[in-house]
């Protein structure tokens, strides 16, 4: 199939595989009069790339997942390199969601603080009358 129809099926733009294609993470033959041409698997390449994009995922890290694919397996997360990304990756995300709870209590603590404060500060003025 050619750029246009790659896109069109992948939800993506001409540009995006372009792009991805410079990255080395899609493929394209050439034909005679110089069209990219790609081949079916490339689509379920390009929906791979998309999804790990929306995760989250840089290009570097999609790169274990597209090797994958093309030595044959159905799914790019089923390879020691790409389990080794999902590691990395679910432990970064593990130490932010951290940081944001303790963000979110320290949030909570000065909250509470601030509305202790302001009730005393009413109560001392409500009895000072």
């Amino acid at each position: 199939m050619r750029i246009g129809e790659l896109a069109e099926r992948a939800g993506t733009s001409t540009r995006t595989l372009r792009y991805y294609e410079t990255h080395g993470l899609v493929r394209a033959a050439r034909s005679a009069n110089g069209y990219r041409i790609y081949d079916e698997s490339e689509l379920h390449v390009v929906r791979e790339i998309r999804t790990l994009l929306g995760a989250g995922f840089a290009l570097a890290d999609i790169r274990p997942f597209v090797a994958c694919l093309r030595a044959g397996n159905a799914s790019g997360h089923v390879c020691p390199d790409s389990v080794a990304v999902l590691r990395r990756k679910l432990a970064e995300l593990d130490a932010g969601i951290d940081r944001l709870q303790a963000v979110r209590q320290e949030l909570r603590d000065q909250l509470a603080d601030a509305i202790a404060h302001r009730e005393e500060a009413c109560t001392r003025r409500c009895t000072a009358r």
